[in-house]
């Protein structure tokens, strides 16, 4: 980020999270590292970023979006996450697959994933790596909340990093 006069000040975080709880630290990473063994960085990375999005998680989605264009993602496909449903035609059916079930499992406003998506998404990916998927969604989500609550600033981030 350039200097500027007009750029308003940092807030600054509300409590370290990862000092105050390093047990916790651990063992969220220990989940995230399994959670994303036989799944393509590129499928994890939009994952999390989408999930951050969900989340309005700012400190998650500067280190994501910084680890997923540092291992080669396009900014176009980044700045579309977004509005996926109306940019289909950028990422692979896996990937939108994915995408559709970070989506309801991020928002579990209805108490369950839908019969109709859970379908699709198997065929799809597969019983296997639907599991995998679902399993980097809870991993990241529980980072989001602990940044949300925690405020963690974002923009500090360098790729190669840890939370």
């Amino acid at each position: 980020m350039t200097k500027n006069d007009n750029v308003l000040p940092e807030t600054p975080a509300r409590f370290d999270w990862m000092s105050q709880a390093p047990e916790v630290f651990k063992a969220l990473l220990r989940l995230d590292t399994a959670a994303k063994q036989g799944l393509p960085d590129s499928l994890v990375n939009l994952i999390k970023i989408r999930a951050s999005q969900l989340n309005q998680c700012a400190f998650c989605l500067d280190m994501h979006s910084k680890d997923a264009l540092a291992a080669g993602e396009t900014p176009e496909r980044l700045l579309q996450l977004n509005a996926w449903s109306e940019s289909k035609h950028f990422y692979t059916a896996m990937e939108v697959a994915a995408i559709e079930l970070t989506d309801a499992v991020t928002f579990l406003a209805n108490g369950f994933v839908p019969d109709e998506l859970y379908n699709r998404v198997t065929k799809v990916l597969g019983e296997e790596k639907m599991v995998k998927v679902i399993s980097v969604i809870v991993a990241i989500n529980a980072f989001n909340r602990f940044g949300v609550s925690s405020r963690m600033v974002p923009g500090h981030y360098t790729p190669g990093g840890t939370h």
